[in-house]
Formats: C-alpha cells, sequence, structure tokens
C-alpha cells in the first residue's frame, strides 16, 4: 500500500488498507455484478464455457487465513501457500475470473483459535474438498443466470469419481481431463449385488462386476495408429495448432453405484509431442462431432492465460492479507481490473486485434496521472520512509531497553 500511494495520485496507503483489510464491504455482491457484466460479453453462445482451476499463493506465517504445507504448484513442491479454487468464464480466446473460493485444509478447519484470529466466518469453517468448492461456483454461477454451455477441468478433478458425476447430476455438460491411470470399461460392467450364499454372515451390499477394467493409458497403446484423427484446432501465435485425437465410448464406474456411466474418451497428442498425451472424458451428446470435443478439450488453454494475466498484469499474487476479509477483497478487485481489461481488449478488437493485458497496463501506467513525477514529492517520499525507518530502529531499541531492564 505505501508503495501504490507513491504512485497514485491523492491516495493515501491507511486508507487503502482500511478498505482492504477492515472496512466491512461484502465481496459477493460485487463478484455477482463481475459476473453478469462477464456474462453480457462472453456468455450464451456454444463457445461460452465455465473453467474451474486452482492456483496457489507462496506465503508464509501460521495466522495467515488458509497457509499451510500443502501442493504450490507455482513452486511445483509441497511448501507454505494459500490455495484458492477459481472459475473462470471464456469464450473463444478471451476469458475472465468470475468467481472463487479460498480452501481451508483440515488443520484450520478443526482449529478453532486460527479461525477466530483470521476473522473466518463461522458458516465457512466447515471443511469442504476443493471438488466440492469447484460444484459450488457452477451452482453459484447458474443462479445469478451466467450462460456456459459446458464446464472444463484439469486432472486434479477430473480424478475425483464424484466431481464428474456431481457436475453431470446438475446437468451440465463437462469436457474434463483425467490422469493416466484412469479405468475404463469398454463394455457395460453392469454392476450387481452378488447373491446371499448362506444365511450365516452378512447379506452383501456391495456391487461388483464380472467385466475387466483397464487402465486408460494401456488401452492407448494398443490402438493402431491409422485410429488417430488429424484436426486443427485454431490459430496460435506460432501457427495453426494441430492435434491427433483418439476417441472412443467408454463406461466409467466408481465401484459404488449401480449404474455405470457412458462418456466419451478422447486422447490428444501434438506432432511436436508425440510422446505428450492428455487423457479426457465428456459426457456431451452421443451425436457431438468429435472435432467439436476436441476444440472444447483445447480450451482449457485460456484459464491458465487468465492466471498468468491476473498475476503479471493485476496483482493477483501480489498481496499480504492475513485475514478471511482481505484475502476475499483483494481477490475481488482483481476479478475488476481483469475484467476490464478483457472489456477493453474486446472493444479495442477490430483496431488493435493482438491488444493484450500488459499492454493496457503499460498504457494506464504511462498516461494515468502520477504523484512521483515532481522533484519536491520524490524528496517527500523519500524523507517519509526514512521517517519509518527511523521509527523503527527507536522502537527495536526502546524494547531492547525495556527487556534489558526486566
Amino acid at each position: 500500500m505505501e508503495r501504490m500511494e507513491e504512485y497514485v495520485a491523492n491516495a493515501d496507503d491507511q486508507a487503502l488498507q482500511y478498505m482492504l483489510t477492515e472496512s466491512n464491504w461484502d465481496s459477493q455482491p460485487v463478484m455477482k455484478q463481475v459476473a453478469q457484466e462477464a456474462d453480457q460479453m462472453l456468455g450464451g453462445s456454444q463457445e461460452s464455457c465455465l473453467l474451474l482451476d486452482e492456483s496457489s499463493f507462496a506465503k508464509k506465517g501460521k495466522y495467515s487465513v488458509g497457509v499451510a504445507r500443502q501442493w504450490c504448484g507455482r513452486h511445483g513442491k509441497v511448501d507454505n501457500c494459500q490455495v484458492g479454487v477459481f472459475a473462470v468464464l471464456g469464450r473463444g480466446h478471451q476469458a475472465t475470473l468470475i468467481d472463487f473460493r479460498l480452501y481451508l485444509p483440515e488443520r484450520w478447519t478443526s482449529d478453532q483459535e486460527r479461525c477466530d484470529k483470521a476473522n473466518i466466518p463461522e458458516e465457512c469453517r466447515a471443511f469442504k474438498t476443493k471438488s466440492e468448492q469447484a460444484i459450488e461456483m457452477v451452482k453459484n454461477q447458474r443462479e445469478i443466470g451466467v450462460r456456459f454451455s459446458w464446464v472444463g477441468a484439469d486432472g486434479g478433478y477430473g480424478k475425483e469419481p464424484a466431481f464428474l458425476r456431481g457436475i453431470e447430476d446438475l446437468n451440465e455438460t463437462f469436457v474434463v481431463d483425467i490422469h493416466k491411470d484412469q479405468t475404463i470399461y469398454l463394455e457395460d460392467p453392469k454392476p450387481t449385488i452378488p447373491p446371499r450364499k448362506s444365511n450365516r454372515g452378512r447379506k452383501p451390499t456391495c456391487y461388483k462386476t464380472d467385466i475387466n477394467g483397464m487402465r486408460v493409458d494401456k488401452w492407448v497403446k494398443q490402438q493402431p495408429e491409422t485410429d488417430w484423427r488429424h484436426y486443427t484446432l485454431r490459430d496460435s501465435t506460432k501457427g495453426e495448432l494441430k492435434v491427433q485425437v483418439l476417441h472412443q465410448r467408454v463406461w466409467l464406474w466408481d465401484n459404488r453405484e449401480s449404474k455405470a456411466r457412458y462418456w466419451h474418451l478422447i486422447v490428444r497428442k501434438e506432432p511436436n509431442s508425440p510422446e505428450t498425451l492428455k487423457y479426457t472424458l465428456s459426457n456431451a451428446p452421443e451425436d457431438i462431432d468429435v472435432h467439436q470435443l476436441a476444440k472444447m478439450q483445447g480450451q482449457r488453454f485460456w484459464v491458465e492465460r487468465a492466471f498468468q494475466d491476473g498475476k503479471s498484469e493485476a496483482g493477483m499474487a501480489d498481496y499480504q492479507a492475513r485475514k478471511w476479509s482481505s484475502w476475499h477483497h483483494h481477490m475481488t478487485l482483481v476479478s475488476m481490473a481483469m475484467l476490464f481489461m478483457t472489456e477493453e481488449r474486446e472493444i479495442q478488437r477490430d483496431e488493435y486485434p493482438l491488444l493484450s493485458c500488459n499492454d493496457i497496463e503499460l498504457l494506464l501506467r504511462t498516461y494515468l496521472p502520477r504523484r512521483d513525477i515532481e522533484h519536491h514529492e520524490v524528496r517527500r517520499q523519500m524523507e517519509k520512509r526514512h521517517q519509518k525507518r527511523q521509527a523503527s530502529i527507536d522502537l527495536a531499541f526502546k524494547k531492547q531497553r525495556i527487556l534489558s531492564a526486566g
């Protein structure tokens, strides 16, 4: 906040900090408006999709809300971080953030003291998996009228049987990545509860099948090269994006349900990286064109691009927020900034088709009034920083004297 004050005319760092941390404005109505404005621009099309993904933020501090040793994608290892689950509304090459949830590990939800210090509302202290939070956002966006044709997510969600079935049970179409060890069935396993063999013991209650499943990567290796279809998905900065796609209708069974699900399996590889395979399931209508499925699968690229723009140009990861409200306030402001940049790119599309979020940030930094361009202002800011440094030094010596006297 102090650095922001040095750049922004008529800013006050204490007022900014209060707005973020202590002010009681509710982020939910603001995010509802962000989502509805995004829908007016990107929703209502066959290409409109709701993309779900998580992002981690390396943070320290025992009492910083949600911080725990957990998988940090940015570092590629388990580390201290916060994790948010996000929903992005996309259409074509445009995508913007419209919803989010802060993930609270069980070590947080079971620790009343930490929850109290972080001002986590009582109704938000129950443990929820990331998949459950993702499904919550799908429901929320439908309730507020956001129009999307299908839901996309990566393998972190696709590996959860309850997530895929939960999305389908909401009557939503999904195109979700899975891991290579996913078990598939090439014929209906027709699960049944075995009959009781004798009058002794408990009556069987678990479903069984006599049909053998197999790992999806093992099945792919058995398929001839002639079964791979060649498609062009879209134009990219490096030319046309060409892929090879393998398609099959398969059954999925979670070892619990009484009936298996019959879905599309799409496997994708790119000519310049034939050993890298992407596996995806979809419950789209049976007669959907495979080329369309491949395009829908490739759409998930844009959620990563949205995170990149959010972190590089909108300060998504550049915060120090210890409390529940401040984290949500920050992400709401980031969402507003991302919506603004998406709208500007759409408005300027004909004249500047290559306009990027970085271009917009550069233009704003160049043309908005700045308070650090006058010589007297530069000196004033330096003297203010010196005063704060000296106050910190004086406080350290004061504490040292008190401890010595005790």
